[in-house]
């Protein structure tokens, strides 16, 4: 097990544009603003979503996709560098007309209703993603 302490640099509160790619507008806030550790979070609903999940044996993405309005019950991540950059990943769950809830690694493809959002940036504390043998993984060098 590895951590370290945090402290909060900076919070900002806003709202991502309607029809436009969740993912690509967390990476564009991130990119921006250079975040390189901090943590997200939404709210709001998708006209569509696409979400994966990750097969250990495999070592690859399974991505499944709901073209349907559903409202983010939960929408979480992390921000750290992968490759230099600054990279968000994030996790969402979201539920459809019947309640019925679906959720996973939150991926490209999934579109805006309406989004409001937190990302908490953590200044200096730049966090390093590294490849990781056991699980095949891009996780934090700590």
């Amino acid at each position: 097990m590895g951590y370290k302490e945090v402290t909060p640099k900076r919070r900002l509160m806003g709202r991502f544009p309607h029809g436009s790619d969740l993912l690509q507008e967390i990476n564009k806030v991130i990119t921006e603003e250079n975040i390189l550790s901090g943590e997200v979070r939404i709210i709001g609903a998708v006209t569509k979503a696409v979400f994966g999940y990750y097969d250990s044996e495999s070592k690859n993405y399974i991505y499944i996709s709901k073209d349907e309005h559903m409202e983010i019950l939960n929408c979480i991540g992390n921000i750290s560098v992968k490759d230099g950059k600054p990279f968000p990943h994030v996790h969402i769950t979201l539920a459809d007309k019947n309640g019925n809830a679906y959720g996973g690694h939150l991926m490209e493809g999934t579109k805006v209703f309406a989004a409001e959002f937190v990302i908490v940036d953590y200044g200096d504390s730049k966090l390093e993603r590294v490849y990781d043998e056991t699980t095949g993984l891009q996780l934090w060098d700590i």
